[in-house]
């Protein structure tokens, strides 16, 4: 008897087990729907769905509320006993009108997007399958809310409300990306990233500094590479994708494949890709000041000018890629979760086009200018620990390292001399983040923050004889920058409080110390600075406080004021440039953080689950702004550099810069599968001049948006978009800009402007079965020639693109 009632409860109790295990599904094919997100409003305790579409809620018994999200379903909100009577089996209905849908990363915590007072928009990876990025800056463009500069091929450099470069935070997997020598200029570290291997990219706009500290004043780019999967049982899970893809404007050629093997208890995903881009080809149809027809070529020890037999090809601008990552978890228990990531990126050397481009004397102004390869290896070791206490609920640690190499390689043309500089950074971190519910209604998260980066920066100069460098033949030159070491310790906290169902606020401090320590005896033969070293040593204070308000669950209305700072980094205060023909950019030790404060208003509101509108407007004062202006070295207001007497100018403390917009977006469901969708953006910006005059901001871009036209059914998905840009007159320009005919087309005056365009492309993805699908597209199909404002690269003409998959 007793071995019959000892079976009868194990029976029981795996029966019952078994019954408070979820499964979530599509509304429309029925099929499991992974990464789906429950949360009950009283304990905040979140999980997501596997695999399978399954979760144990058995944590969330009794629950009267809880949230079942996934970004593009409707929100599902229902008791533990009203899923007990469905069986534990939820569907979700599939919808673009969700004003509250998805649970973000971008804040470091994990928060669903209708608490957070600031706008956030994600791009998920089936749009990555259909719009079919080519680099990680293009991946951002697909927002329709990012604006991308490029100078080369191999590049791509946001603007975001204004702001640029430095004045961004880019993130992978939580760790800062930015380094000590982000520049003001345009930088190229986003295609350091693998868009193959991002399982989901999220954009917050506004200042940030309270999570990320020093250069989050525009806003924050998160990036989450694809994470382990571990099997939901003791069967093995084995998942995994392959990828081709080839596009006609570049003859790109490209493959990726990655592989998750899982248990219950780890897991670990492989990803491999590798790109090869042949020079692109610009429209036939635009501003022929876009055409430049020639290019430079080493021959018999003479630099000789080849024409072009295709004008439209830009050349040099052929690069190739190879990017690696491999990531392990194990998670012993339900309290414990551990994971590590490799990875490793390395480009070709590519060439900076709007270099190239230059004139002196009436042939090119260079015979060779650019980028050595460049190279980015990161180790990322993240520990998260959940059991609540008096002290938290969950508790993360992660440490990484980060090795970044880039280079820059230029020579005058017919000049046997090459100037070859060398940047090394060894980026240390670690964050310890705490999160702790004090009630039912408030929730605070909070932690510490150490980074380091150690720079080391060599310049070399190389005689060349016929294309060939002799040992005894290479120089030292000058370097970029001091040896220097650039030091960031950080205590922050953040609190969020649901006054009731409709109104939530937000608000966080953080203290941020800052360190920076430079050695310029590298340089001491090469400049005559009147110092060898420079130190800064200092803090800066930041907050922000914020409110959502939900009417009902058709309106959500957001508001939100905040300051973030940038502290001066090595490249701020040591590097030596030029930023463009007849001036030279030398160190200023005496440089002071700038700081920002900023003002966001969102409103948007659902219509009958027929559309959508969502409106935000912002104001940014930055504050003794760091920007370049005439500089005196020992007296002298000009020195030689490269050759030529070149005025001097360097990074002050001297400005106060002014940046304002909307951002406005809408979304309609037609009919019969059809959804219309559109973004546009609208700022202005303007800074102070040494004159006490005002000049336009150079990185607040015109107007532009994306527009779009989708259908969707049955497996099969078509888009009909158009991308565009307003005019920027030469004078609404930045003063820095308007001297640059090397990048801008130029009007009846004979002044540089950049012009409106917009080019039409047409996006189609179909699944052939379960396992194979296909991507093709036509972009820029009228052929335009254009080229987005700040840009020293035309966008690519009429391009074919057509991408295969398979999924296992």
């Amino acid at each position: 008897m007793k071995v019959f009632l000892s079976l009868y409860l194990v029976v029981g109790l795996t029966c019952l087990a078994h019954s408070q295990t979820i499964t979530v599904t599509d509304q429309k094919t029925g099929e499991p729907l992974e990464g789906v997100v429950l949360m009950s409003v009283r304990s905040e305790a979140a999980l997501i769905t596997d695999a399978r579409g399954e979760a144990d809620i058995s944590s969330l018994e009794g629950a009267e509320t809880i949230l079942i999200r996934s970004l593009g379903y409707k929100t599902r909100t229902l008791s533990f006993g009203q899923i007990e009577d469905m069986n534990y089996e939820v569907a979700l209905e599939p919808s673009i009108l969700n004003l509250d849908q998805l649970v973000v990363s971008a804040t470091r915590w994990r928060q669903t997007s209708g608490n957070i007072p600031l706008k956030i928009v994600s791009v998920t990876p089936e749009e990555l399958t259909l719009q079919n990025p080519q680099t990680a800056a293009d991946l951002l463009n697909v927002t329709g809310k990012v604006f991308i500069q490029k100078s080369q091929q191999g590049g791509g450099s946001p603007m975001i409300r204004g702001f640029a470069t430095n004045r961004l935070i880019y993130t992978i997997d939580g760790v800062r990306m930015n380094t000590a020598i982000f520049r003001g200029g345009n930088i190229q570290n986003v295609i350091n990233l693998d868009p193959f291997a991002i399982e989901n990219t999220e954009v917050l706009f506004g200042p940030g500094s309270v999570i990320y500290g020093s250069d989050a004043i525009g806003g924050v780019m998160s990036f989450q590479t694809l994470t382990p999967r571990l099997s939901p049982d003791d069967e093995l899970l084995l998942t995994g994708k392959a990828e081709t893809r080839f596009s006609s404007a570049n003859n790109e050629r490209t493959g990726h494949f990655d592989v998750s093997i899982g248990r219950k208890k780890w897991a670990a995903v492989t990803s491999f890709s590798s790109w090869d881009y042949d020079h692109l080809r610009q429209g036939s149809h635009g501003p022929d000041d876009y055409l430049k027809g020639f290019y430079p070529q080493r021959q018999d020890s003479l630099d000789v000018l080849i024409v072009q037999d295709d004008p439209l090809l830009q050349i040099p601008t052929a690069y190739s890629q190879i990017n690696l990552m491999q990531k392990a978890r194990y998670k012993p228990n339900e309290t414990w979760d551990f994971q590590y990531g490799f990875h490793f990126s390395e480009t070709s050397s590519y060439g900076r086009y709007d270099r190239h481009q230059r004139i002196r004397e009436g042939t090119a102004r260079y015979g060779e200018w650019k980028y050595g390869p460049q190279k980015w290896l990161m180790n990322n070791l993240s520990g998260r620990y959940t059991q609540s206490n008096a002290i938290f609920d969950q508790l993360s640690l992660r440490v990484a390292h980060q090795s970044f190499e880039e280079s820059r390689i230029s020579r005058n043309f017919n000049d046997d001399t090459r100037q070859r500089r060398i940047e090394n950074v060894e980026a240390y971190s670690a964050n310890l983040d705490f999160t702790k519910n004090t009630g039912t209604r408030n929730t605070i998260y909070y932690g510490i923050e150490y980074i380091l980066n150690d720079v080391t920066s060599i310049g070399r100069n190389e005689f060349i004889f016929d294309s060939v460098i002799k040992p005894d033949s290479i120089s030292s030159g000058p370097s970029r920058y001091p040896l220097s070491t650039w030091e960031s310790l950080a205590a922050y906290a953040n609190t969020e409080y649901r006054l009731s169902s409709r109104i939530t606020f937000q608000g966080g401090l953080r203290y941020n110390r800052f360190m920076l320590e430079s050695d310029f005896s590298n340089n001491a033969d090469f400049y005559p600075f009147p110092f060898r070293t420079a130190e800064i040593n200092n803090g800066a204070l930041t907050g922000s406080i914020g409110a959502v308000y939900k009417p009902d669950e058709r309106w959500v209305i957001r508001a939100n004021a905040g300051t973030a700072f940038r502290s001066p980094n090595v490249d701020d205060v040591g590097k030596v440039f030029d930023s463009e023909q007849g001036t030279v950019v030398v160190p200023n030790p005496g440089l002071e953080a700038e700081y920002a404060y900023s003002f966001d208003l969102g409103i948007a509101k659902a219509f009958r689950g027929r559309a959508k509108l969502d409106v935000t407007g912002y104001y940014t004062i930055l504050d003794n702004a760091m920007v370049r202006r005439d500089f005196e070295i020992n007296g002298q207001d000009s020195i030689q550099y490269d050759g030529v007497l070149s005025r001097v100018q360097a990074l002050q403390n001297a400005a106060v810069a002014r940046v304002y917009g909307v951002q406005a977006g809408v979304e309609v469901r037609l009919y019969d599968g059809f959804n219309f969708l559109s973004d546009v953006n609208y700022q202005s910006g303007e800074e102070e001049l040494d004159d006490g005059s005002i000049s336009p901001s150079r990185h607040a871009a015109p107007l532009f948006g994306m527009s779009r036209l989708r259908y969707e059914r049955n497996g099969l998905m078509l888009e009909l978009n158009t991308i565009y840009q307003g005019k920027r007159a030469h004078e609404d320009l930045a003063v820095s800009e308007k001297g640059k005919e090397e990048i801008y087309a130029l009007d009846e005056n004979g002044n540089t402007y950049s012009p409106a365009w917009y080019t039409l492309n047409f996006k189609s993805m179909y699944r052939l079965s379960e396992t194979f699908s296909m991507s093709a597209g036509i972009e820029n199909m009228t052929d335009r020639r254009y080229r987005p404002y700040s840009s020293g690269l035309s966008g690519p003409g009429r391009n074919f693109v057509l991408s295969l998959r398979a999924e296992f």
